[in-house]
């Protein structure tokens, strides 16, 4: 294979407000509950139907972390671009390994938009600082693989 591409591109809003969180390094960390949706309508019946994704949303850029703080609320409508992350945690109370599956908004292929929808403003930050992608080992993981919405 001569090359790839780990990229991801979304637009959806909020399911809840965003968590800030410290890191053993003593940077803040984002996490984003993102909800995108389709709808059609039933051929046999014609009732609409609708389908939800959830997204795990990362971010790690001090700025965009301050920016995603003071302005995403729940209900915010936001397009991201970030990558395909899979880390493996361990459950304390099964002990057992668990795996979460993460978009991560981190260096310079990064962005996070604020759409006008919502209770969020409009505006861009992208996210041109590199991180240390060891901190994500270092994020306790509170969520499970269920949403809770």
């Amino acid at each position: 294979m001569a090359g790839s591409l780990n990229k991801v591109l979304l637009i959806g809003r909020l399911g809840a407000d965003p968590e800030i969180k410290q890191m053993v390094n003593g940077k803040s960390v984002a996490r984003l509950s993102l909800a995108t949706s389709q709808s059609w309508k039933d051929k046999n019946t014609g009732e609409k139907k609708e389908k939800t994704e959830w997204h795990r949303i990362v971010v790690f850029n001090e700025g965009l972390v301050n920016v995603v703080k003071q302005y995403l609320k729940k209900g915010a409508q936001i397009y991201v671009e970030g990558q395909l992350t899979t880390r493996k945690w361990k459950d304390e109370q099964s002990g057992k390994d668990k795996y979460s599956t993460e978009i991560v908004i981190q260096g310079y292929n990064s962005s996070l938009t604020m759409l006008g929808g919502g209770n969020s403003g409009g505006g861009i930050a992208n996210d041109n600082q590199s991180s240390n992608n060891d901190d994500i080992s270092q994020i306790p993981n509170d969520m499970d693989d269920e949403i809770p919405f």
